[in-house]
């Protein structure tokens, strides 16, 4: 059994790193792992292990033919006999299979705009799922709309789980005092909501002056980066709040952190919460996509509802001011990653699954 994960591109984000994830670690338990980047590398590449056989297609358009060829020519070649397509990837491998036919499809759907599913573009994926063996969802929403919208009699509910990189260089040195730093993992998109964040921490340094706020996460240079740049400003915060860009070593950067945040208005299942637990790092999150069922309880987290500065901003104040307790949840927070969301126990999910396709 040979598995191929298909990723669009290799820029920092929550279904970039999975798919490494998978490759790395599928590697590692079948002697070899193949991963194909379709449109565009990125700084992931890096983290790629050795012994994945990659493959960069170059593709330009929706129909490259040259680029499925290429494809198809790269699965005989290598025997290959699943194609696990991520995120926005699904297409490609469907018409990958329209001239192999032989290639069993899984699909793992990270659509982070779950609370929004009714304005999402279903045609195309339901053609797709006429040739997908099965649909993997990042949550428990995604599950039941691929039910009830898909072709596709293996629909399942995995979750994400977080990896270190062992390989990683430490290169970054964020500004602030030590003991007083918050950062939110996220790339600048409007899902993110960082306007809320920072609503929500300018409240928190009138009380707090001395804390810290790091956001790390690609700036596109788009309307929206240009938006919150903006909005720091008009907020007075140039001195206490910086911003990152895309960074590899984020370990590192946890390392320096004591509180994790993410202020989503909607999510899959984001592995920067995971991190933040595998890091030992305190969380406040929004109530949104499975968030709730990371943090379920005030012992590993602190839940709050979207769109709510204010309630966001409480919660941070109770961890800034109490050292103990960030300790306390942050422990927890880090067993409870480890028991239920470890690379192994869903591994051995995913083993089982490509069995049944392979055999189907």
């Amino acid at each position: 059994m040979r598995v191929l994960q298909l990723i669009d591109s290799l820029n920092a984000g929550g279904a970039e790193k999975l798919a490494i994830s998978y490759a790395n670690v599928l590697a590692d338990r079948y002697g070899a792992s193949f991963l194909c980047a379709t449109r565009e590398e990125g700084m992931l590449k890096n983290q790629l292990a050795n012994n994945v056989t990659y493959l960069f297609l170059k593709k330009t358009k929706t129909f490259d033919f040259a680029a499925i060829r290429r494809l198809v020519h790269f699965v005989k070649t290598h025997q290959i006999t699943i194609i696990h397509a991520h995120a926005s990837s699904y297409f490609f491998a469907f018409l990958v299979k329209m001239y192999y036919s032989n290639i069993k499809i899984v699909w793992h759907d990270h659509y982070g705009n779950s609370e929004a599913l009714h304005q999402r573009k279903s045609l195309p994926i339901t053609i797709a799922s006429f040739g997908m063996s099965a649909v993997i969802s990042v949550n428990h929403l995604l599950k039941e709309w691929a039910v009830k919208k898909l072709y596709v009699k293996r629909v399942m509910y995995f979750p994400n789980f977080p990896v270190k990189n062992e390989n990683e260089v430490p290169q970054t040195k964020l500004m602030g005092i030590e003991g007083k730093r918050i950062v939110c993992l996220a790339n600048l998109r409007p899902q993110k909501d960082h306007k809320n964040l920072i609503d929500a921490f300018a409240k928190c340094t009138e009380q707090f002056p001395q804390w810290t706020l790091h956001l790390v996460g690609k700036n596109f240079q788009d309307a929206y980066a240009e938006e919150i740049e903006a909005y720091v400003s008009y907020k007075k915060l140039e001195k206490v709040l910086y911003m990152y860009g895309s960074r590899e070593d984020i370990s590192h950067i946890l390392a320096q952190c004591d509180i994790g945040v993410l202020s989503s208005k909607s999510e899959g299942l984001p592995i920067a919460l995971l991190e933040y637990g595998l890091h030992g790092v305190s969380v406040v999150v929004t109530d949104v996509g499975e968030c709730s069922k990371v943090v379920y309880n005030e012992q590993v987290g602190y839940i709050v509802p979207a769109q709510n500065s204010e309630a966001l901003a409480e919660k941070l104040q109770l961890l800034m001011q109490n050292e103990e307790i960030r300790a306390r949840i942050a422990s927890n927070f880090t067993k409870h990653i480890e028991q239920n969301y470890s690379k192994e126990a869903i591994i051995n999910k995913i083993h089982n699954l490509y069995t049944e396709i392979d055999k189907a």
